[in-house]
């Protein structure tokens, strides 16, 4: 079986980009991200045409989540206990959905950029990622098979960004940041794709030919509980998604797991 996690950075610019990858990448669920539109607008047809199904969460023009699975979907949740509010007046974003999908509990998550670490967004970043660890260990806790996918807007590591000194006092990369993300481990989840693909990158921005010269970062990751994290058993970067027309300024991150022993 395989899943997979893509910030699409719009789900509409995209739809067919993203219908032509899950064919010929054979992925079974995809964990979406930045759809960037409301829900009566997702391109939804174009998906069920090709064998999948689809839930999704989207409020406005910005954030957005998304699960798309050729092997079902079922209790379907948008947002997750806790969540932080944002905005005037407050909402929670559409930032995490979840569902079951072959016996698997998978969440696509969207976690906030933060901004700069002086903006009031940064402290949400931080109450985001705590309220999704706190409610992560309980889900973790029910033994089911479990994974957060996403993109987390975290270079935990200095070797994630093409140049560290580049983000001296920048988010991304704060003490702060790295920590709220390592705390995922508290909840009982172990990340699982960097020891399967290790030094690799998962974004490039668009500006000042950050993907011609390999200045990324990586910030898309895959957390898992035991139950789960046992049976993936190959990761992959499809860094070919970032080239070409129409590209995503993230590319897929795939697990490809083993039968349930």
């Amino acid at each position: 079986m395989r899943i997979a996690t893509w910030n699409v950075n719009s789900i509409r610019a995209r739809a067919e980009r993203v219908v032509s990858w899950l064919e010929r990448s054979d992925t079974d669920v995809l964990l979406v991200q930045e759809t960037k539109v409301k829900d009566e607008l997702f391109p939804s047809l174009l998906f069920e045409a090709a064998g999948y199904e689809v839930a999704f969460h989207g409020l406005n023009q910005w954030n957005g989540v998304a699960i798309i699975s050729r092997v079902g979907i079922a209790d379907v949740e948008r947002g997750f206990a806790g969540q932080p509010t944002w905005g005037e007046p407050p909402v929670a974003e559409a930032r995490a959905i979840g569902a079951t999908c072959a016996g698997l509990r998978l969440w696509s998550v969207y976690v906030p950029n933060g901004r700069t670490l002086a903006d009031p967004h940064y402290q949400y970043k931080l109450r985001w990622l705590a309220a999704l660890r706190a409610q992560a260990a309980q889900w973790s806790a029910a033994g089911a098979p479990l994974a957060l996918l996403g993109d987390w807007n975290v270079a935990p590591l200095d070797e994630d960004v093409w140049d560290i000194s580049v983000f001296d006092g920048a988010t991304h990369v704060s003490d702060s940041e790295r920590a709220a993300f390592a705390a995922l481990a508290e909840a009982g989840l172990t990340e699982v794709t960097r020891e399967h693909a290790p030094g690799k990158y998962t974004y490039w921005d668009y500006q000042r030919l950050r993907f011609p010269r390999n200045e990324g970062m990586r910030i898309d990751f895959a957390w898992a509980n035991q139950a789960l994290a046992v049976r993936v058993h190959r990761v992959w970067i499809d860094r070919d998604e970032r080239k070409g027309k129409g590209a995503s300024d993230h590319v897929p991150v795939v697990l490809e797991l083993a039968a349930p022993q």
